[in-house]
């Protein structure tokens, strides 16, 4: 198709208002906001980046209309109108719309909130707990009508804020009390389809009673046979679609349902859920009603949202972790550079993940995504002459921003291809998405006009005859072997080139490291066919894997008979048996082969001809001290080249 005929850049009227183009900015905590909710200096750049990249409409998710302890944007007071009227006008310099999506916990907010005040963390807990479970069940009539009138408080201040959208969030509350499987009542909200729903559409009629000029959205979470709990049923979902409609909902904006502890089910990482796995479920929903409805959840670049659009299955396209990835997603494919965006891995690593551990939202592949306040590429004013060694991910950062910014540079790879270790990563089961980051940070660097030079083991000596005048050391890492007796035997393997295809094993398998790499070594040559082990010296497997991967990861090693083998010290590789130290004595245990997986050791370069040239430099990614992980990799890279 032509780079420039894109339907998803058309406008469209959503009830009575005209969205520039079709893209929208679904509903994601970022945790950027203030401490009592409003939106601050780094909440506000991070929106407005997304508005100056193209977004036809960003939502705002988690919007409380209470004092609540989450840390989610929070408009409950008519203080806070200013800071939300502040971020509105930003993102309209841009055409671009903004909504707010309105929510309430499912748990007694005022009750837990007096806990939290008094220090009571045992009893916040335990009220959780038993909330998420049970307050679906237990709430009182009255308490409902109190928190719609709230959350009509709520979009009255955003209203005044110019605020235009209005998004109830049809899962939490709302989604749990529609639910089959969360509600349990006996009154007028429970049973029947119609008392189920009664109280979503009890809000959407106050709600348009009280911003009667305002666009009404309605997350619609939908639960499938094999997934989500907090929502409507599939059966049902149509026939909830026309109700909402006829309430005076303008658009629907149809989801996987949550609520089962699993953040995987509505944000699935790389392999758990196809391509466009909503798409087909928001196609029955927009056959049911004649207002307009948006599509999310693994739609990961242009070509895939057109088709979405021009399929008749959406008329908008939700596109989150996308626009982590890359905040130019609109703007390239308007400027005909469709090809050029960078596109989500998927790995939840720096968004979903992160904001479970209660971290700020952030992009292993974009390190200004939620800093943009501090991190943006400046032309320089004194071009210079720049050497990148190495040409994995750090090492291609470096040199895109580098060039970006006006230097000469050129990139040396000691091997015929580019990539490093990210070339290996993409091996393990569910993992193949990973090459498109190779694919992605490649085309982004030759289009900065870096320069190439594969399979050229360079030194600093030569470097420094070149007459370069900065050098950015990106050469990566090596996989470490400790000092275990027997650690150099035949039967011994390093996990790296075992991903890599070139050391093979076969029968009996430990794998001594449970890291990630450790773990998807194990899987790989489980589905190989080997009988695997997995032993590891800390006390547990997977340790800093983030929330949404882990569930997955031991369905795969229960599903191949993965053994793991936690709190053992290796003492020593024999040609049969692998020794170790376990909780309760010495363990032996059969062995074939042993693989190495137990980290990485920096890759050395010798920068004292550069030091001795003047020649300055910089060590960026795993080779640095500051490397470790992908995110770390881009990050320190970034920040080195910008500093040239």
């Amino acid at each position: 198709m032509s780079q420039t005929d894109f339907k998803i850049l058309e406008p469209i009227t959503v009830g009575g208002v005209e969205f520039k183009n079709r893209i929208m900015f679904p509903p994601l905590t970022t945790g950027y906001e203030e401490r009592d909710g409003s939106i601050g200096e780094r909440s506000r750049a991070f929106y407005t980046r997304l508005a100056q990249g193209g977004a036809g409409y960003i939502v705002l998710g988690d919007v409380a209309p209470i004092a609540s302890f989450s840390p989610t944007p929070k408009l409950f007071c008519d203080e806070q109108i200013e800071s939300f009227k502040q971020l509105a006008d930003a993102v309209h310099e841009y055409g671009c719309k903004l909504g707010v999506q309105i929510f309430h916990p499912e748990y007694d907010c005022d009750a837990i909130n007096a806990l939290f005040r008094e220090g009571k963390m045992n009893e916040v807990r335990a009220r959780m707990h038993h909330d998420m479970e049970h307050f679906t069940d237990e709430v009182s009539e009255e308490t409902l009508l109190a928190i719609i009138d709230k959350m009509c408080a709520c979009a009255v201040r955003a209203q005044k804020a110019g605020v235009d959208v209005i998004q109830v969030h049809g899962d939490r509350l709302v989604g749990c009390l529609t639910s089959t499987r969360m509600n349990h009542r006996t009154d007028k909200f429970g049973g029947s389809l119609e008392n189920r729903t009664r109280f979503a559409l009890m809000l959407v009629k106050a709600l348009r009673d009280a911003v009667p000029d305002m666009v009404i959205d309605y997350k619609l979470p939908i639960v499938t046979p094999e997934r989500g709990k907090g929502g409507i049923d599939l059966e049902d979902a149509p026939q909830f679609a026309q109700w909402l409609e006829e309430a005076g909902v303008d658009m629907l904006h149809v989801a996987q349902a949550n609520h089962t502890g699993n953040m995987a089910d509505t944000i699935p990482p790389m392999g758990v859920q196809p391509y466009g796995f909503f798409v087909d479920i928001t196609g029955q929903i927009k056959q049911a009603v004649s207002i307009p409805v948006s599509a999310v959840g693994r739609i990961v670049d242009p070509y895939m949202a057109e088709r979405v659009v021009v399929s008749g299955k959406a008329d908008m396209v939700g596109i989150g972790r996308g626009f982590l990835a890359d905040e130019d997603w609109v703007r390239k494919v308007e400027d005909g550079r469709a090809d050029q965006v960078i596109r989500c891995l998927s790995c939840n690593k720096g968004c979903t993940d992160a904001i479970q551990r209660r971290e700020g939202l952030s992009c292993v592949l974009n390190p200004e995504n939620g800093y943009e306040t501090v991190r943006h590429i400046v032309p320089t004013d004194a071009p210079k002459r720049v050497a990148v060694v190495g040409g994995g991910i750090a090492g291609l950062m470096a040199a895109r921003v580098a060039a970006l910014r006006g230097h000469e540079v050129t990139l040396f790879e000691r091997a015929t291809e580019l990539g490093g270790q990210l070339n290996i990563a993409c091996v393990p089961p569910r993992k193949c998405e990973i090459r498109r980051a190779v694919q992605d940070a490649v085309r982004a660097a030759e289009g900065a006009g870096v320069t190439f030079q594969l399979g050229r083991a360079v030194e600093a000596s030569e470097l420094a005859e070149a007459g370069f005048e900065r050098v950015i050391v990106a050469v990566g890492a090596e996989c470490a072997v400790p000092p275990i007796k027997g650690a150099d035997g035949v039967n011994v393997a390093d996990s790296w080139l075992v991903l890599a295809g070139t050391a093979d094993v076969y029968g009996k398998v430990a794998v001594i490291g449970g890291g990630m790499v450790g773990c998807e070594t194990a899987e790989l040559l489980a589905d190989a066919g080997c009988e695997v082990s997995v032993v590891e010296m800390l006390d547990a497997i997977a340790a800093d894997e983030g929330p949404t991967v882990k569930p997955t990861l031991f369905e795969h090693f229960a599903e191949r008979g993965v053994q793991q083998f936690t709190q053992h010290k290796v003492l020593e590789i024999t040609p049969t048996e692998l020794v170790c130290e376990g909780p309760e004595g010495e363990v032996r245990m059969p062995i074939d082969y042993a693989v190495m997986a137990i980290g990485a050791k920096r890759v050395t370069f010798d920068t004292a001809p550069l030091d001795a040239a003047g020649v300055a430099w910089t060590f960026v990614g795993d080779c640095s001290e500051e490397g470790g992980d992908i995110s770390r990799a881009t990050k320190t890279a970034y920040d080195a080249a910008a500093a040239l």
